[in-house]
């Protein structure tokens, strides 16, 4: 079922501990469990997995559910030791897993959408199930009588979920790149406002309750984030990916952001630093540099008697050049741009060397990867994907020892 690698490298990188196997289709989801040697998996195969470490070192199955549609989405509560499972016919399963991680329990079944639950979370405090769905609507459930206290439809699917427990806020990504907030309550909600950015799909969002930061990836190949807390508008860009991103998560013992994409690729952004927000693109008719006119500027070609030339913007400054004028290319990790971005000719000789320093680094997981789990205390990371394979990773080397100080994930 598993394979052990015993491999340390002494590079700083992620060091692969352990490769589950035995799904027979994509594994969506995959969480680690607190305080345990063990993994909680769904699957497209509708196979609910509990894995755990033998003595041998190898993972191996204590729990195989079948339930009777493809799980897309998984929210585990540790300390009540309650599962919520997402399926692909828009219904949400809640089993109660034993001590022993040995039996599992249905408890209630929720009719939450009417297509497939692509994200959800439990509020213990609340007793909510808040769940998004392909239906392009977000509900909110209560656990304790199963009834549906509200749903809210967008004009997208819904893609992805966080929830603030403290002031029931909802934060929701959907396929046409927006962020909505709500504020949830028993049988109403209000939109409090809706956050624009992002170029493509929405694929993961992470909040960060005690900076009150929201940080989000999406098929652009970006990430974002979002100084909720600060009420200013304040975003920063980081660009780093090759492909859409698809899972986040913010280390706020470390000030550490990891965040994966389709392509394997696993990047670990250092957010302890002063950064840049990255400026507006404007808008011109000609280059703002050379004056020369852009090719739907047909009144300055005419007069000029010249072709008009295509529009650019430089990263740094956000104006719009032409090709001759924005000749040069540059890494600018300040503003989050970690390979280089096309700049005008005058900001390339305003960076510094030191200005090109790397605030990221960058690791390969050799698998999709469409989820990922972390236990900040252990330095542990979970990824899955739809190549049926889970990976363990020790992730001390890349996001510091301090880590092994006792912090518990949310």
């Amino acid at each position: 079922m598993a394979a052990e690698i015993h491999s340390r490298p002494q590079t700083a990188r992620p060091v692969l501990l352990n490769k589950i196997e035995g799904h027979s289709d994509a594994v969506n989801t995959a969480v680690l469990i607190p305080k345990e040697d063990g993994v909680i998996t769904v699957s497209e195969d509708r196979t609910i997995r509990v894995w755990l470490k033998r003595d041998s070192g190898q993972y191996w199955p204590s729990i195989y559910h079948t339930v009777s549609s493809p799980c897309s989405s998984m929210s585990y509560h540790h300390d009540s030791r309650r599962i919520f499972i997402g399926q692909d016919n828009g219904g949400i399963v809640e089993f109660l897993i034993s001590e022993d991680f040995n039996k599992m329990n249905h408890v209630k079944t929720y009719p939450a959408h009417q297509n497939r639950v692509s994200d959800m979370v439990f509020s213990l405090e609340s007793e909510w199930v808040v769940s998004t769905g392909h239906d392009k609507s977000v509900s909110w459930m209560c656990t304790q009588s199963g009834s549906m206290l509200g749903r809210h439809y967008f004009t997208a699917w819904a893609s992805c979920l966080q929830y603030d427990h403290e002031t029931q806020h909802a934060f929701v990504g959907d396929h046409s790149g927006q962020i909505t907030l709500l504020k949830l309550e028993r049988q109403t909600y209000s939109t409090i406002t809706t956050l624009k950015g992002h170029e493509g799909s929405i694929g993961a969002l992470w909040w960060d309750p005690v900076q009150r930061l929201l940080f989000s990836g999406a098929s652009d190949h970006s990430v974002i984030m979002w100084d909720i807390g600060g009420r200013k508008g304040r975003t920063l860009l980081l660009q780093g990916h090759h492909e859409r991103v698809q899972t986040l998560r913010y280390l706020q013992l470390t000030r550490q952001l990891v965040s994966c994409s389709a392509d394997g690729g696993i990047a670990v952004w250092n957010m302890d630093t002063q950064r840049e927000e990255a400026p507006q693109w404007l808008d011109s008719d000609s280059c703002q540099k050379c004056e020369q006119p852009f090719f739907w500027n047909i009144k300055q070609m005419w007069d000029t008697k010249t072709l008009g030339l295509r529009q650019h913007h430089c990263r740094k400054c956000g104006k719009a050049v032409c090709g001759k004028c924005s000749s040069k290319r540059s890494t600018f990790p300040l503003m989050g741009f970690e390979f280089p971005v096309r700049v005008c000719d005058a900001c390339f000789d305003t960076i510094k060397e030191e200005d090109r320093t790397p605030l990221a680094t960058f690791h390969e997981g050799k698998h999709n990867i469409a989820h990922m789990d972390m236990d900040p205390s252990r330095g542990l990371m979970v990824t899955c994907g739809s190549d049926r394979i889970v990976k363990i990773w020790d992730m001390t080397q890349v996001v510091g020892c301090s880590l092994a100080t006792g912090f518990s994930p949310r």
